[in-house]
């Protein structure tokens, strides 16, 4: 019970910064097209995981995604990339972005900026290490994020458009018609790899829109092409 009520509770927390994300969302939006940046037409939606790679469910969720010929983008934790580096290196080998989620999951806050830019530098050279790759896009827990660091950490945030709270729910058929019913084109939809009923519902995701027409992208497609 005492797990359940957590959930519960860390389900009324996001919805109250939701309205927070999508002001930031809005600004992203402004600030592509002030540089000149279109989003081309088409069918295209971006399906992005965070939180793993968990030892288990992300090589599964790996499995499926492989089978449909899908790329998607993985905004991992650092302590858990330097868990499992196998599973990092699957991702980068089989074409998947792989994004920073801060070391730890810590959320910005106003007294804790210069640890949340340790974490990122942290975890960047964590997955460099891992991949060989320079690590350009930062999903920023619960949505907070000083722009400022853009320039200083020469990163992208990537928010989201579309959120089925996947993490606080074990009913797969909610998540999926939460997603389906609502996904338009060039969202970018957030999920988490670390639980049984998101990979189960990612899949259905898959199947359900791409029968609709959709073609699933990585995030650098939806925001730059």
């Amino acid at each position: 019970m005492n797990s359940l009520r957590k959930r519960i509770l860390a389900c009324l927390i996001v919805l109250l910064v939701l309205a927070v994300v999508y002001s930031i969302g809005c600004r992203q939006q402004e600030s592509r097209e002030a540089m000149g940046v279109t989003i081309q037409s088409g069918k295209k939606i971006a399906l992005t995981f965070d939180d793993g790679p968990h030892p288990h469910y992300t090589e599964q969720l790996l499995d499926g995604l492989s089978e449909r010929g899908v790329k998607v983008t993985f905004f991992v934790t650092g302590e858990h990339a330097l868990l499992h580096p196998e599973v990092i290196k699957r991702m980068s080998e089989e074409g998947h972005i792989i994004g920073n989620h801060t070391y730890s999951h810590m959320q910005l806050g106003s007294k804790n900026r210069e640890a949340f830019k340790e974490e990122l530098v942290k975890t960047n050279q964590v997955l460099k290490e891992i991949t060989g790759e320079e690590i350009l896009y930062v999903r920023p827990p619960y949505g907070s994020w000083d722009k400022a660091l853009e320039a200083e950490l020469n990163m992208f945030p990537v928010l989201w458009t579309l959120d089925p709270l996947d993490w606080c729910s074990d009913d797969v058929d909610c998540i999926t018609r939460k997603v389906v019913s609502k996904a338009k084109e060039n969202d970018i939809i957030l999920m988490h790899d670390y639980y049984p009923t998101t990979v189960t519902a990612a899949f259905r995701i898959i199947d359900d829109l791409q029968a609709k027409g959709y073609e699933f992208v990585t995030v650098e497609e939806i925001l730059f092409d």
